[in-house]
């Protein structure tokens, strides 16, 4: 019994790391959170609209660039 109160503890400290090994490591909802500017002719989504401009001037470069404007969110 003289080490009860060791195993008690070591008991404790397992249980909290695996606790932190448990957690969810899905980055999916920050991603789509970062996800704010839509692509207006191919739904394509982009994080700014810097790359939304190189995305149109690569991809879609007869269609019109939409001014950022439509894209701020308040």
């Amino acid at each position: 019994m003289a080490r009860g109160a060791q195993k008690e503890q070591a008991r404790q400290k397992a249980q909290k790391e695996a606790a932190k090994r448990a957690k969810p490591k899905s980055q999916l909802g920050a991603r789509s959170a970062g996800l704010q500017v839509k692509c207006p002719t191919c739904f394509s989504m982009m994080t700014t609209y810097k790359l939304l401009v190189q995305h149109m001037e690569a991809k879609h470069p007869k269609d019109t660039i939409p001014p950022e404007s439509n894209f701020v969110q308040a």
